[in-house]
């Protein structure tokens, strides 16, 4: 079952499953890197829990929840 970026916690890995965002901001969130298929890991929040910090690709990338929430993602598989 997928759930969205914003559900996840600090340590916690998960892979891009789609979008529940628009065409354009879906194309958006794709330039940065949040392709289907691509693990990421949530590192940190904002004190005020917005923005949000992940690591997708090797890089980190901060993210306003209103971004997040168009992200669907499913937990990670660890070998």
């Amino acid at each position: 079952m997928s759930s969205t970026l914003t559900d996840l916690r600090p340590g916690q890995r998960a892979v891009v499953s789609g979008f529940v965002a628009d065409d354009a901001e879906a194309q958006r969130l794709m330039t940065m890197g949040l392709v289907e298929g691509a693990e990421i890991e949530f590192l940190r929040a904002a004190p005020t829990g917005d923005p949000i910090e992940i690591r997708v690709m090797g890089y980190a990338l901060s993210l306003r929840l209103s971004d997040a929430a168009g992200v669907l993602v499913d937990a990670a598989h660890t070998p």
